[in-house]
């Protein structure tokens, strides 16, 4: 069996199983981050469960987002996550989905007096992203104009604390956990899509296709439900 799989793959092309998957990411705790020399976070794991379930070798690397999601789009074999799923972004990549179906809000820092009861009220006040981060592309879209881009989700939430902006951007997911450690709050709701792994166009179909397989394997079982439960997140709230 092992000589006519190696025959097969002489007669034909067999770089899904050759060739080693690169991910992409960026530094956004508690989904993906670094801890000493330990790429860790709640879509980490379930990056990782994937590839090991289909056998397939990969690298994860942290970046800032911009160089992230633009090697995703060019660099063969790559894909980056978490990345909404939008309609702009839909024919660039092959997607494997969802990651985690998640709402994003505006929130501020505690004692600010920065209040909207809606994005209109809320298009007077400086909000700060991340340069490329799919939430730069939903407040444009909604109007915003007095935005604060930076390079990553860290230097933002660094400027909201500091007072240098008066609103940002971030996962209704991680704020329930941010909001124990950091005087934040909830100012409204900005936008809610799913979030996957978006592959670079190429991507070999079939491989994507078992990609896929695992990923709803892992949460028929249950088991990417008790990954954010880890981490201190719960999906269905």
């Amino acid at each position: 069996m092992k000589r006519l799989l190696l025959l097969a793959c002489l007669a034909l092309p067999c770089t899904a199983h050759a060739q080693t998957v690169t991910f992409t990411t960026e530094d956004y705790a508690p989904f993906n981050y670094r801890e000493g020399k330990e790429i860790k976070g709640a879509t980490v794991e379930q990056v990782e469960k994937v590839m090991a379930a289909i056998g397939v070798d990969y690298t994860i690397d942290i970046m800032p987002w911009a160089r992230a999601f633009s090697l995703a789009r060019t660099a063969p074999m790559t894909c980056v996550f978490a990345t909404a799923h939008n309609g702009a972004r839909d024919p660039l990549f092959k997607w494997v989905e969802p990651l985690l179906i998640d709402r994003n809000i505006l929130i501020t820092r505690k004692g600010s007096g920065v209040t909207a009861g809606n994005l209109d009220e809320a298009k007077k006040y400086t909000v700060g992203t991340q340069r490329e981060d799919y939430t730069e592309t939903i407040l444009k879209e909604k109007g915003f104009t007095k935005l604060d881009v930076a390079s990553d989700f860290n230097a933002t939430l660094r400027k909201l604390l500091g007072g240098r902006i008066d609103m940002m951007p971030i996962s209704e997911l991680y704020f329930e956990k941010l909001k124990a450690d950091q005087p934040v709050e909830l100012v409204t709701v900005l936008s809610a899509q799913p979030m996957g792994i978006a592959c670079e166009k190429n991507f070999p179909d079939e491989l994507l296709a078992r990609m896929q397989a695992a990923l709803d394997k892992l949460i028929a079982d249950g088991d990417q439900k008790q990954i954010f439960l880890k981490y201190g997140m719960n999906l269905s709230e």
